[in-house]
């Protein structure tokens, strides 16, 4: 139960509600910002991930990103339809569709980072340097312990 006496006058004044207040402030802003560009969060995950790890089979991408293979395929087609990336099949032990990124999509990938970091600059704009600095350590050590949280009791110490 929540007691008023500990702080703020408000639960919803509590940290994990001004994380989530901002967490959701900060996923509309991007999301407005990208569908401008036509993209969501699966095609920059997409394009991210054929930046970082190379040309992938559509199933193998959809299993590295941990989404479903429909919703993969879905972003795959509009980003081949835009020339983000192309597609190539190859034959290794029976015919696969290989799909790689473009230069275009290099450049649409960078377009979503600025993005990125125009929403982060916006939101940020209150801190100093120094707070900005201190609050991205900080939510690094609340997500790793979330992420430890998450995979179950046995992974939590401290």
């Amino acid at each position: 139960m929540y007691d008023g006496r500990k702080g703020s006058s408000s639960p919803f004044e509590q940290t994990v509600y001004l994380l989530s207040a901002a967490g959701r402030a900060a996923d509309g802003l991007l999301a407005d910002r990208w569908r401008a560009r036509g993209m969501g969060q699966t095609h920059l995950s997409v394009l991210a991930a054929l930046s970082r790890q190379g040309a992938h089979a559509r199933p193998d991408l959809a299993a590295r990103l941990r989404l479903p293979e429909a919703e993969v395929s879905r972003a795959l087609d509009e980003l081949l339809a835009a020339a983000l990336v192309q597609s190539m099949v190859v034959q290794v032990n029976g015919r696969h569709e290989v799909v790689t990124l473009t230069a275009a999509g290099e450049a649409a990938l960078e377009g979503l980072h600025g993005d990125a970091a125009t929403v982060q600059e916006d939101l940020l704009a209150p801190l100093t340097k120094g707070q900005r600095t201190e609050l991205n350590a900080l939510l690094r050590r609340v997500c790793a312990r979330a992420a430890r949280i998450a995979a179950g009791p046995q992974s939590v110490s401290g």
